[in-house]
């Protein structure tokens, strides 16, 4: 098998994913996963399009993630680690599809308008 690799996004982050055939490692910009990202939950966010496919120890994957924050790059890392196994094998898609694996989620940062110290915030309002 060659290498397969596939893209995922999620608010500023872009995740950039190479599945190859292995013994289940998972490095992320050079460290294991467990090394970069530290949190729990965060972990298990990555780990799990291989847990509901039940591959885990099938495939090495090395990720390169820049931009934005850890949780953000953990859900960017886990739609590319989904495209991917979408490519090794079709099958793949209805169970990744059905946790909502498969779908990008497009929320972004509202920008800022002019006049408002946020987005939305405005300064209190004095009527006199």
């Amino acid at each position: 098998m060659e290498v397969i690799n596939a893209l995922g996004r999620r608010k500023a982050s872009v995740a950039r994913i190479y599945l190859s055939q292995g013994s289940g490692n998972i490095i992320v910009n050079g460290k294991d996963y467990k090394e970069y990202f530290t949190q729990a939950h965060i972990q298990l966010a990555l780990v799990d399009p291989l847990k509901v496919i039940e591959v885990e120890s099938l495939y090495d994957i090395k990720i390169n993630v820049f931009g934005g924050g850890f949780k953000g790059q953990a859900e960017a890392a886990r739609l590319g680690i989904s495209r991917a196994l979408v490519k090794v094998n079709e099958e793949f898609r209805s169970p990744l599809k059905t946790k909502k694996y498969m779908t990008r989620d497009a929320r972004e940062v509202e920008r800022k308008k002019y006049g408002k110290p946020k987005a939305r915030k405005s300064f209190q309002f004095s009527k006199r």
